[in-house]
């Protein structure tokens, strides 16, 4: 088998180009008690790759505005700032990666699963007590790991995919039997090395292990919506398998199944509408 000591991850992390101002911006907001919006938003809109998506999504019949907004700040007064930031941070995010050199990694089912995973969170926050833009960044984020080993570690990481297949394995369960890492760790290294704030932090590197976690962490509740976008087969992955649902961080994010059940409908029909939006 293939191990990746986790020095040489750590190198190769730290070697990747900066992220876009726009997204180190809005990241230190999260820390800022006084945020200047309109600051942050003139600074987004200087990137035409990522205002450009982001506006494709804040137009998407999700979000149900009566009239299309055609600038950033036209969409953080429409939808509020925060909606906005975690529009950009995943957006910016997730374009600094290429894994088209990945055999076996298919782009399009990753996308799919983590705007699955988003709308869950978002749909689930009010349960669990969780910020509803914040836990839908955390979703979007949450399997970020996986694109850093995609991309950077190509040819070792098709093998763990190929070794998922062959042992009709979960996923980290393949990365660590073949790569002596799993993808939640090397997100946890991504976001030290891009300075992410604590719930972010916590998101990438502890959903498929919340019990371990802390009972306030939102990892309990992207680990539930992890599960329910795994449940609804958002990623069309025909040979995809359910994770069991951890009991702990059931229980954490309230343990409610009527409320599970009453969010169901308008998670799916959000997915549905932002995928069209984005054309996944």
């Amino acid at each position: 088998m293939t191990s990746l000591h986790k020095d040489k991850i750590a190198v190769r992390l730290q070697q990747l180009p900066p992220l876009p101002q726009a997204v180190t911006e809005l990241l230190a907001s999260f820390a800022q008690e006084d945020v200047d919006v309109d600051k942050l938003a003139r600074q987004i809109s200087h990137d035409q790759a990522i205002t450009a998506r982001v506006l494709r999504v804040a137009n998407s019949s999700f979000y149900g505005l009566q009239s299309k907004v055609g600038t950033i700040q036209e969409a953080v007064v429409v939808l509020g700032f925060r909606a906005v930031r975690s529009m950009v941070l995943a957006v910016g995010m997730n374009s600094t990666f290429r894994t088209d050199q990945c055999r076996g990694f298919d782009a399009e089912i990753y996308q799919r699963h983590c705007v699955g995973t988003s709308l869950a969170a978002w749909g689930l926050a009010e349960m669990a007590g969780c910020n509803r833009d914040l836990a839908f960044t955390a979703g979007l984020l949450h399997d970020i790991g996986q694109l850093a080993l995609a991309s950077n570690f190509p040819v070792e990481y098709a093998k763990a995919l190929e070794y998922q297949r062959q042992h009709d394995c979960f996923i980290v369960v393949a990365e660590r039997d073949v790569l002596g890492v799993d993808h939640t760790q090397v997100g946890g290294m991504l976001a030290e090395t891009w300075h992410f704030p604590a719930t972010l932090h916590q998101a990438v590197s502890e959903h498929h292990e919340p019990a371990a976690a802390k009972a306030d962490s939102i990892a309990n509740l992207i680990h539930v919506a992890d599960v329910t976008a795994h449940a609804l087969d958002f990623s069309r992955l025909q040979e995809d398998m359910v994770m069991p649902l951890d009991p702990v961080a059931w229980e954490r994010v309230g343990g409610d199944w009527l409320a599970l059940r009453q969010a169901l409908p308008q998670i799916e029909k959000g997915f549905a509408e932002t995928c069209q939006s984005l054309m996944l």
